[in-house]
């Protein structure tokens, strides 16, 4: 087989190199910027979209491309009618079993804390010596977690929840009945149960794919929803939460504070007012990236570069079947 040519649109997520040479090490692997790309083109078998938008009109720029292949689960930001048209597969590695699920949901719960315990003022307090044993936190343990969304990461996060003492509700696209036994969780809804998890939900945990079903799923009025000081936290899609209501609901005081590593528009202006708050933690899109979970995406990648490149299926490719193959 000869070496496989992989293009990633972005310079950013710089670790994916490192991890899928480990994984593919004749791989050739190029990170280009989009606009490069669709400017002056690209020879590439795969391309990998990390966060970058893929349109039709981007994959007419790459020659010989086989496989648009994501580095994780999420593919809303690939046309898969426009690769289908185009006789390009398209696959994802899902987060359960690579280490992925488990990474997103510890940031999920270092998240919690975080803003439970008030660390962006109490890092503040320190620095400008301020008085001691200030500020004053909050406890997890007997309050109430809200999770929307009980595939792999929710089912990790409510595992590492149960420790803490949590009381713990969860929705589920289809609900199964087993499941909220298994991860001791007091009930199990379906989405049409939302109003209700919210007016329970002490801390509110975003763990669904973006579609149009879920767009601002969380708005003004699902904010009004929520108990008072209650926590939000969000590690799956920017789209989910509108920013605008968010940022009402915290400077009015309806929200002790808000965990974000995923926003509306990627990446973030530095200068935006969610970044000056201290009840507001917020990453860059790295609740997934560690050594573990880039391991294990890795070698999900690596295994379907060498399908594709021999003719075979990918896993988890959505439009295999679609390509007449």
């Amino acid at each position: 087989m000869p070496s496989p040519r992989v293009v990633m649109a972005g310079t950013g997520f710089s670790a994916v190199r490192q991890f899928l040479i480990e994984a593919l090490p004749d791989a050739q692997l190029d990170q280009v910027e989009v606009a490069t790309l669709r400017a002056k083109g690209h020879a590439a078998d795969v391309m990998l979209p990390a966060m970058s938008r893929i349109d039709g009109a981007l994959m007419d720029r790459i020659e010989g491309l086989r496989l648009v292949q994501q580095w994780g689960a999420g593919l809303e930001g690939v046309d898969i009618a426009a690769a289908t048209e185009r006789k390009i597969a398209v696959a994802n590695v899902p987060t359960p079993g690579t280490g992925n699920a488990e990474s997103v949901a510890e940031w999920c719960v270092m998240a919690a804390i975080a803003i439970s315990r008030r660390l962006p003022l109490a890092q503040e307090n320190i620095r400008a010596g301020g008085t001691w044993g200030t500020p004053l936190g909050r406890g997890l343990m007997g309050r109430t977690a809200g999770i929307v969304g009980l595939g792999g990461i929710g089912q990790a996060l409510a595992l590492r929840l149960r420790p803490f003492g949590m009381r713990l509700i969860g929705l589920q696209r289809r609900p199964e009945p087993a499941l909220a036994e298994r991860l001791g969780m007091e009930w199990v809804g379906g989405p049409e149960r939302l109003a209700e998890l919210l007016r329970r939900s002490d801390y509110l945990f975003l763990c669904v794919p973006l579609s149009e079903h879920t767009r601002q799923i969380i708005d003004e009025a699902a904010l009004a929803t929520l108990p008072p000081q209650a926590c939000i936290v969000n590690a799956a899609r920017g789209g989910l939460l509108s920013h605008q209501a968010l940022l009402r609901a915290l400077a009015e005081g309806r929200l002790m504070g808000a965990g974000l590593d995923v926003f509306e528009q990627e990446p973030l202006d530095p200068a935006s007012p969610l970044l000056g708050r201290t009840d507001v933690v917020a990453t860059s899109h790295i609740a997934g990236v560690t050594d573990v979970s880039y391991r294990g995406i890795a070698r999900g990648v690596a295994a379907n570069i060498v399908l594709i490149l021999s003719g075979q299926a990918p896993h988890n490719c959505v439009n295999w079947e679609a390509l007449g193959r």
